[in-house]
């Protein structure tokens, strides 16, 4: 009752990086609220996968194992994270924001008739006063996400339902095991008690799957653009410099608004949320939608010909230059000690 539950999203039975990013956060959570973290699997064959998420501080784990839940399909997906939610009453459920996250999410939530906020970057627990009605509410989970495009910050909360349901944005968490010989317990759902013909209508015969082609999420190294790179073109310099040092090329949302870039490399508030161990900032003034999503790289480089460029404030090494002369000279003395 009242504890803290993650979806645990899984492909051919890896746990997801957004899951692993849910517990950690989780764990956290339920230490403020002073609770349990639990999670829910749903899958086929997936007896080992509970070790693997223990050690991120799961107190309890629901498994629903059954070949008819693999791969993942809505109907029954749905049907048995309800009827956890339903008996267990968590007062938090979260899930990734993926493809089947915001598939699962809400149909979930329509079906309890509870709120859900969608694709959050930060969830925080804090107090909440509702002044027209006279109401004071404790420990509520403050889930915040980018709105009107990213030019604002929202932080909404379900003060009246329960559970609270939000489903967040991969990589704005933090992944942290909080003991490698953490260990819960777990419980078995009897899934012929839930599962009814009308969740089974469709089988899957036949599946193919395109390999990422883009891992900003995972790259440990990002070379970033902004409109101050200038063309298509002169990003082709970048994407040289990124294959050259082993990273992956990044833009802000006005360099891919101006054609640049393709979208899915875009980082910040409408786009990706990326931790690398070294992030460039090339032609980027640093507006806050760009920062947020980048902001907790471990060192940043930023190379602007603006000395008061805001991107400049939040950098370990500021360059100030232009790009078309400095990224040449990198490119070439990286070279040269590389041999």
């Amino acid at each position: 009752m009242e504890n803290i539950l993650v979806y645990c999203e899984l492909e051919e039975n890896v746990v997801s990086d957004i899951s692993l990013e849910l517990l950690s956060k989780g764990r956290k959570l339920a230490d403020n609220l002073g609770c349990k973290l639990e999670a829910v699997l749903i899958g086929n064959n997936i007896s080992k996968v509970p070790e693997k998420i223990f050690p991120y501080g799961t107190d309890t784990i629901y498994i629903a194992d059954d070949s008819r839940l693999s791969p993942y399909s809505t109907m029954p997906h749905t049907a048995i994270l309800v009827d956890v939610i339903k008996k267990e009453k968590p007062q938090i459920v979260l899930v990734g924001a993926t493809s089947v996250g915001r598939d699962l999410g809400p149909r979930v939530s329509a079906r309890l008739r509870v709120g859900l906020t969608a694709d959050c970057t930060n969830l925080v627990i804090g107090d909440y006063t509702d002044n027209k009605a006279g109401k004071e509410y404790k420990n509520l989970l403050y889930q915040i996400r980018p709105a009107f495009g990213g030019n604002i910050i929202a932080t909404i909360v379900n003060p009246d339902t329960r559970p609270q349901m939000a489903t967040v944005r991969e990589g704005v968490m933090k992944q942290e095991i909080t003991s490698n010989s953490y260990k819960g317990k777990i419980n078995k759902i009897d899934v012929n008690s839930i599962l009814n013909k009308d969740d089974i209508l469709i089988d899957i015969i036949e599946r193919h799957i395109e390999p990422r082609k883009i891992n900003l999420a995972g790259a440990q190294i990002i070379i970033a653009g902004g409109f101050g790179v200038g063309s298509k073109e002169n990003f082709a310099l970048l994407k040289e410099f990124a294959d050259l040092i082993g990273g992956e090329l990044g833009a802000s949302r006005a360099a891919v608004d101006s054609g640049y870039v393709e979208h899915e490399r875009q980082v910040g508030q409408t786009g990706i949320t990326v931790r690398p161990k070294l992030y460039f900032a090339i032609g980027i003034s640093g507006a806050i939608q760009h920062t947020a999503g980048m902001d907790k790289s471990a060192q940043i480089i930023s190379i602007n010909s603006d000395p008061d460029a805001p991107i400049h404030k939040i950098a370990d090494y500021a360059i100030i230059g232009d790009f078309n002369d400095v990224v040449p000279k990198m490119i070439k003395f990286y070279k040269e000690q590389s041999k």
